[in-house]
């Protein structure tokens, strides 16, 4: 018999587009039977703009209707804190898979349906299954509050020795690691990693292991066959519509009230990956521009990753599209830094040591600066800012995500003892930057290399 599994991951804000949620879920369903598992590997609950409108509430509806046989934790599971995230796990159908999460001493969860492992019976085959979740995530996400994450490599070494005790055909790992998943893969005895974090579609054989990640947003379905490990990568625009999802979803926007007009934009600006990863760009632009704006900084200063990718923007631009571009609870923060510093958060913007991206990808938006930087050689030749030379002895104010604050992931040269202020949620200076001076971003050489 031949087992098949259906690889959905990190959906993000498919919920904000009714008819591609509604394709999943259907694209699901047409391509499930008695000899497939469906599993999901983290951040399918948030972040968008229904997801931080409901809290995470509309995930429901697409779990009810896909029933997967089970999920693990991904960073923005836990957007509105681990009660709510326990909350969701009580209504959703299925059970949560995760290994290397506790809290107060214990394993996060237990007291609800959140387990480190379990197994599953399909396609004649027994399959015991797993979950872990990126270490970083306390760092990448202040709302985890009382919340651990251990070593992933260690937990799922405890795991699979306790499934093979059970007798099991294949062991398969739900992962939320990004590029640590190659690194479990190779390290532990497992079959299978279906793997979630970093966006970019990946389907590898490392040994005799499988490894496949589709990427973000609900755009791809990967398919598994067992033994044979073939995967069969379906489009999800092209696939079957749930009609009652998309129903569901275009309600639940209609509700939400984000429909206001703040700005006309002529030039479609694009939000693709390219776009936002790849250096300069004019979505990257207007945000660090209105981040310095609204501040009355010397520098505005983006994460990349902060920023979703999605449909460009263009036409009628509305509250609920500036909020889909930063999609999170987040205050805008000032911070005050020497130049010293600076430049070295500046050069901390390439992506090669980063594990929910690609090595080649740039992360640093910029506005109120310029910067050379030589990628062969790994360094930042200039930087200046005001169109002056940053001089190192100097205080810079820097208006940018307080997320950078908290986190030692991204521009680890910052923290929050450099903070002086924190303003208004991000994608509501977005929103006063566009009602006050619109939206028209250009590409200006602030990012250039060499």
């Amino acid at each position: 018999m031949t087992l098949r599994l259906l690889h959905y991951s990190d959906v993000e804000n498919a919920y904000d587009a009714p008819d591609r949620i509604g394709r999943l879920a259907g694209t699901v369903r047409a391509r499930r039977d008695a000899d497939t598992l469906v599993f999901g590997t983290g951040d399918n609950t948030s972040p968008g703009v229904l997801p931080l409108v409901t809290r995470g509430e509309q995930a429901l509806d697409f779990f009810a209707a896909v029933e997967p046989d089970a999920d693990t934790f991904g960073n923005h599971d836990f957007d509105y804190g681990p009660d709510r995230a326990l909350e969701l796990v009580d209504r959703a159908p299925q059970p949560w898979l995760c290994a290397n999460v506790r809290r107060d001493g214990a394993p996060f969860g237990r007291d609800h349906d959140v387990h480190p492992w379990r197994v599953f019976e399909a396609g004649g085959a027994r399959v015991g299954v797993f979950g872990v979740v990126t270490p970083k995530t306390a760092s990448i996400n202040p709302a985890t509050g009382d919340v651990s994450f251990s070593d992933p490599i260690v937990a799922a070494e405890a795991a699979v020795e306790a499934l093979r005790e059970q007798d099991v055909d294949y062991i398969v790992c739900l992962s939320h690691l990004g590029r640590g998943d190659e690194q479990l893969a190779t390290a532990v005895d497992v079959d299978v990693v279906l793997g979630g974090h970093n966006h970019a579609e990946t389907v590898e054989r490392l040994g005799d292991t499988l490894l496949t990640r589709p990427g973000a947003n609900g755009e791809i379905l990967f398919e598994i066959d067992l033994p044979a490990r073939e995967v069969t990568r379906h489009i999800v625009v092209e696939g079957p519509l749930n009609e009652s999802i998309r129903d569901a979803m275009a309600d639940r926007m209609a509700a939400a009230g984000v429909d206001d007009r703040v700005a006309t934009v002529e030039e479609p600006i694009e939000r693709t990956e390219a776009a936002c990863f790849g250096g300069e760009s004019r979505v990257g632009n207007f945000v660090a521009d209105a981040y310095r704006w609204y501040a009355d900084a010397d520098v505005g200063l983006q994460n990349a990753g902060g920023i979703r990718s999605g449909p460009p923007l263009t036409d009628e631009v509305t509250v609920g599209d500036l909020i889909s571009l930063v999609p999170f609870e987040e205050p805008l923060a000032v911070a005050e830094v020497s130049g010293a510093t600076l430049r070295r958060a500046f050069a901390q913007g390439e992506g090669s040591r980063l594990g929910f991206g690609e090595p080649d990808w740039w992360h640093a938006h910029v506005s109120g600066a310029t910067l050379v930087y030589d990628r062969a050689a790994g360094d930042l030749r200039e930087a200046t800012v005001g169109g002056e030379p940053i001089r190192p002895d100097r205080t810079y104010r820097v208006a940018l995500s307080d997320y950078l604050l908290h986190s030692d992931d991204e521009f680890p040269a910052l923290d929050e003892h450099h903070r002086v202020d924190r303003l208004e949620v991000q994608y509501r200076v977005l929103e006063a930057y566009a009602r006050e001076l619109s939206i028209d971003p250009q590409v200006e050489g602030r990012i250039k290399w060499v």
